[in-house]
């Protein structure tokens, strides 16, 4: 994915990220704001997270069918990309690696996993190469164009198959393609509750001290 692509999705995904707190549950709370003279005043304030993650089912690089039951009683730390991608992914992968170096000890307590949203190509021996390139405990998950679309969906997450034209002007092959896809790390609780995110350009000191402060 190219950068102007990258900062075109930042932007739809923060269009995306207001549209999935309108549409949260929230409880409207009243809040006193009376003044030192006791003039009155009140606002409201909306309290509520947004609707991110869900049950899922998918693949894991061994081969192994896994659900989001079998992470329950960690804290996720989910990045949606795929094997191909030339920058962005690695990138990210990287600073989740480097924060959870920084962590340190308490880092047994994060699950970091890696979803494709290239079930074509992105198998589970694809996976097991790529994700051990970039931290041991990091767990890639694949599985069928439905699974994938169903867990995008869950956790808010847009990509899109975009052809790559030949330079020569020829028709694309069925495998020359990229995927253009959102580029953000989500924390989930224990609970598989969403506690955060993490946007592009976050550094691992930001993202381990931002984890900690959930430990």
């Amino acid at each position: 994915m190219t950068r102007q692509r990258l900062i075109i999705l930042i932007a739809a995904l923060a269009v995306a990220a207001i549209i999935g707190l309108a549409l949260a549950p929230k409880v409207d709370r009243l809040v006193d704001n009376t003044g030192p003279n006791g003039e009155a005043g009140a606002n409201v304030q909306s309290v509520g997270k947004p609707r991110v993650g869900g049950p899922f089912t998918l693949v894991d690089q061994t081969g192994k069918t896994v659900t989001d039951k079998d992470f329950q009683g960690k804290y996720m730390l989910i990045y949606f990309g795929f094997t191909f991608c030339p920058d962005v992914c690695p990138t990210e992968l990287q600073v989740i690696s480097g924060a959870l170096e920084k962590l340190g000890d308490k880092a047994a307590n994060v699950q970091p996993i890696f979803v494709s949203v290239d079930p074509d190509r992105d198998t589970p021996e694809v996976l097991a190469k790529y994700v051990k390139q970039f931290d041991p405990r990091l767990i890639g998950l694949t599985g069928s164009a439905e699974q994938i679309a169903a867990v995008a969906k869950a956790y808010r997450v847009f990509y899109e198959k975009v052809k790559e034209q030949p330079a020569d002007g020829s028709k694309p092959a069925d495998a020359d393609y990229t995927v253009d896809h959102s580029s953000v790390a989500y924390l989930m609780g224990p609970n598989g509750e969403f506690l955060t995110f993490f946007p592009p350009g976050v550094s691992p000191d930001q993202m381990a001290e931002k984890i900690a402060s959930y430990l």
